[in-house]
């Protein structure tokens, strides 16, 4: 069979600040349907990767290509094929889930507009907030609204840093059926970032480990940490942070 076509490659990617290499030369790919995870601790570099991926940071080398299409040479249409959502990256908060759904169709070039974002307000069950301001509204609601944009102009490709961050158990896991239910219906690729590592073995179904801006392994996260001698997903990343070099020669 041939082989799924990838909604995201990237080369060589690397950013320096000064004298720091945040990330220095990585290469990985995300397929049609596939959850990746890229995981390691603060400082790895892995918001680094996603902002490069989403050209709000300028690489230093390398290159990224969203659906075949060259960041570069095509930002407009390759931006216009990615979605993102993070705890970090609030919606203004002083205009109403409505509005701000409103304005970001508006960007996205969504067609029939007012139609999905009927349709992104019932799947989020959030159709009774659309006339709330977003800054009133709880954490979970706010990452409600946040994936709700992030999917409006239905991606192909989906890049997610921690979404489910200080987020109650139930709301992550409705975040994480949501998402899962995206991928199987659309085929679109997602590149999640996170810390919890039961979500990551759930969602995910490879991972990459970033240590030192660079990829350090790559696998199966149910069956990676039995390879390097660990009990479990969580062990591994706590040798990632603390002893990378053991790995490295594993």
């Amino acid at each position: 069979m041939a082989e799924p076509r990838r909604v995201l490659e990237v080369e060589g990617l690397a950013k320096r600040f000064g004298e720091t290499d945040a990330v220095a030369g990585v290469g990985f790919h995300v397929d049609r349907g596939e959850i990746v995870g890229l995981l390691g601790p603060n400082g790895a570099g892995k918001t680094t990767t996603i902002d490069m991926v989403l050209g709000v940071l300028e690489p230093t080398a390398g290159s990224v290509r969203v659906d075949g299409l060259d960041l570069r040479t095509h930002r407009g249409p390759a931006l216009a094929r990615t979605g993102f959502a993070a705890v970090y990256a609030q919606l203004p908060g002083n205009l109403t889930v409505r509005q701000n759904l409103a304005i970001f169709a508006l960007l996205y070039g969504v067609p029939d507009a007012l139609p999905r974002i009927d349709e992104v307000l019932r799947q989020f069950d959030l159709t009774r907030f659309e006339h709330a301001k977003c800054g009133v509204l709880s954490s979970g609601e706010q990452a409600r609204v946040a994936l709700a944009k992030a999917l409006l102009h239905r991606p192909r490709l989906l890049l997610l840093d921690e979404p489910t961050a200080s987020l109650d158990p139930a709301v992550a896991r409705d975040i994480r059926s949501w998402i899962r239910d995206y991928v199987a219906g659309t085929q679109a690729g997602v590149l999640w970032t996170s810390h919890n590592m039961r979500e990551v073995e759930e969602v995910c179904s490879r991972v990459l480990f970033l240590s030192r801006g660079r990829i350090l392994l790559e696998g199966d996260p149910r069956a990676l940490p039995a390879i390097h001698g660990k009990r479990t997903l969580e062990e591994l990343f706590i040798a990632v942070a603390r002893e990378p070099l053991t790995l490295e020669a594993t």
